[in-house]
């Protein structure tokens, strides 16, 4: 049990790491590339624009991994605060990249702000609440600065120190291939350079003078272990990581940046295992074989160590076998820590609901955002009467979603309307928007006024349960006309029993990707007369919106707004996938394939939604042998 809540507390603290530094991934490419061009040894020498290195990596990255951890806490308030925490760990330890400092400061400064807010809510004054919140962020803030500054830094930089002392230690012992214990977790804190510059290249240096070669320069200069690190995010990786991975190794192998590779394994501590292994093995081969370097390499790319290899044959056998060795096992750990991870691009909220939910327990409403306006400091809407449920097209996840939260509503007796549409046509009279999380952001642009909640899951009905209380507790509108509304947000059609045929309902399917899944599904569509061909690409398109996953082993691949013009008729496909197919982490193993048009279609949604709400029902139809006993199933509910 003990173990248990351990493994969940790393769990949790990796994806929270992860949080905070995936949003920030362009600004390290950016750097990365700067620094690979224009530094003195980069491929491209300039003074002027080399000044940018050391402001990006001291003062920009560290600000914005700050701002990032306050705003995961406590939205922008939270992210101002911790920003000037931030800057004050920042100055109070000039000579290390305060990212150690940062991930610390920003979601302290947050904290601290969010529970000053919670201790004065309703005691202020009307009038001075604006004054209050402006004095209490600059006053904590700053604060907090000066605690980083004379605190935090320097404690950061006496970690930094025993770090450092360590490597010297192992070095001194003769161990050279346990040194990879401390020098690559220390480079992943932004350590490298006081390492390789501060300890092993002095060393090597004597070492060149006697010997004329030192396998100190390649000790932190090895580019392989975080190349197998971004490979194995390029093949198992999800999401941004996933899609940024190939341009990190090209900048991280060929340019020598190894910081690159930094945030990558940030998001998933378990990653340090494959580093340390990786560099191990690279260091164990180099002593094996006799490799090593006449000077630094620096920066450490593959080009750079070709340049300083001694000129025989053997050495470069030798450097480029310990490069290929720690690259082969750092990517067969990663790859086995991703493939085994379900939560390589979620932030820590999301992962831990998939957490919970794998292992059985009760979901809730995974975050809701508060905008500016409408719904300023948190406050629930009173007296409630129109709930909206969106998503890109309006045809899919969103009705799925209402129809569930309708039923809800219909049975705690509330009258109050739920219905579901494209985020581009979302009433500017909504109250509640309920949206996938990633689709909140575009939800809150349209209403700004509206309270928002974001879920991960639209098939989870006790996600609803929180909402269902606060309705109750904070009253609704007219019961008897709300409710009549309610019931007409689905009509009933009675072409209905067109929409889902026998002949569209594929058993025992299998599939490489949910690429191949969707294309089939999508084609399958085309083959009925229910779409046109081009309506295919569409469903493609929608699914790199974000996923159609809906949970409990269903997905429903449709198509984006646009996709609307090549509906010919309403119509479903249905997939039986009973060995699954991986939708971004997750088993889809039934795979309704949609075309709405008109939303004729919505309310034999609604009944799939009902029935695949409850796992039992969904195990039914995984099960089922046939096409009619499928459809029994299905029209049985």
């Amino acid at each position: 049990m003990n173990d248990s809540k351990m493994k969940i507390r790393v769990q949790k603290f990796g994806n929270f790491l992860s949080s905070m530094v995936l949003p920030n991934i362009g600004a390290f490419i950016a750097w990365g590339l700067i620094t690979a061009l224009f530094i003195p040894t980069g491929f491209f020498p300039n003074e002027n624009l080399g000044t940018l290195v050391g402001p990006m990596v001291t003062y920009m990255l560290p600000l914005l991994i700050g701002y990032t951890g306050g705003r995961l806490i406590y939205d922008q308030r939270g992210g101002v605060v911790g920003t000037i925490a931030t800057m004050g760990v920042i100055v109070g330890a000039p000579d290390t990249p305060m990212f150690l400092g940062a991930m610390i400061m920003g979601p302290l400064g947050a904290y601290v702000i969010k529970k000053f807010d919670q201790l004065i809510e309703g005691k202020v004054r009307t009038g001075f609440e604006m004054l209050v919140n402006n004095f209490s962020a600059g006053i904590l803030g700053g604060a907090l600065a000066i605690f980083a500054f004379l605190g935090i830094g320097p404690a950061v930089s006496s970690f930094t120190s025993v770090l450092v002392s360590g490597v010297d230690w192992l070095l001194d012992a003769g161990l050279l291939p346990l040194t990879s214990i401390l020098i690559e977790p220390a480079k992943i804190l932004f350590l490298n350079n006081a390492i390789n510059h501060g300890v092993l290249t002095p060393i090597g240096l004597e070492q060149v003078q006697q010997t004329g070669k030192s396998i100190l320069f390649l000790l932190e200069a090895n580019p392989g272990p975080g190349l197998g690190v971004l490979l194995g995010f390029m093949l198992f990786g999800k999401g941004i990581a996933k899609q940024s991975a190939p341009g990190a190794a090209i900048i991280h192998f060929f340019g020598g940046i190894h910081e690159i590779y930094f945030p990558y394994v940030l998001m998933k501590p378990m990653l340090l295992l494959a580093v340390i292994f990786g560099g191990m093995s690279g260091v164990f081969t180099l002593v094996l074989m006799g490799g090593g370097l006449v000077a630094p390499a620096s920066p450490g790319s593959i080009l750079a160590i070709a340049a300083v290899t001694p000129p025989e044959s053997m050495a470069y056998l030798a450097n480029f076998a310990a490069v290929f060795v720690a690259t082969a096992v750092s990517f067969a750990i990663s790859a086995i820590v991703l493939k085994s991870s379900k939560q390589t691009d979620e932030d820590m909220e999301e992962a831990t609901k998939k957490m919970e939910q794998m292992k059985g327990k009760k979901s809730s409403i995974s975050r809701e955002i508060t905008s500016p306006a409408g719904a300023a400091n948190g406050v629930f809407p009173s007296n409630v009467q129109k709930i909206v449920f969106a998503c890109d097209a309006g045809m899919g996840s969103s009705a799925m979603g209402a129809s569930l939260l309708r039923k809800k509503v219909k049975e705690a007796g509330l009258g109050v309307a739920v219905s579901n549409t494209a985020i581009s046509t979302i009433p500017a009279d909504s109250q509640i928007v309920i949206t996938q999380e990633k689709l909140t952001p575009r939800a809150e642009n349209k209403v700004p006024d509206a309270y928002h909640i974001s879920v991960d899951n639209f098939l989870s009905s006790p996600e609803y349960d929180k909402l269902i209380d606060r309705l109750q507790n904070g009253g609704t509108g007219d019961q008897h006309e709300l409710a009549e509304e309610s019931e007409a947000a689905v009509p009933h059609n009675p072409e209905d029993d067109q929409l889902l045929l026998e002949e569209n309902v594929f058993i025992g399917q299998k599939f490489r990707t949910k690429e191949d899944a969707i294309r089939f599904a999508g084609q399958a569509l085309v083959n009925a007369g229910y779409v046109e061909e081009s309506y295919v690409n569409e469903m493609l398109k929608r699914e790199e919106i974000t996923t159609t996953y809906m949970g409990n082993n269903v997905a429903i691949p449709h198509g984006t707004e646009e996709a609307k013009k090549s509906v010919i008729n309403s119509g479903f496909t249905v997939v039986q996938v009973p060995n699954g197919v991986d939708f971004n982490g997750e088993s889809a193993k039934m795979i309704f394939g949609i075309a709405g048009k008109d939303g004729t279609h919505l309310e034999i949604l609604s009944g799939i939604a009902v029935i695949c709400a409850e796992q039992d029902n969904v195990d039914q139809l995984v099960n089922a042998k046939t096409a009619k006993e499928l459809m029994a199933i299905i029209n049985s509910n």
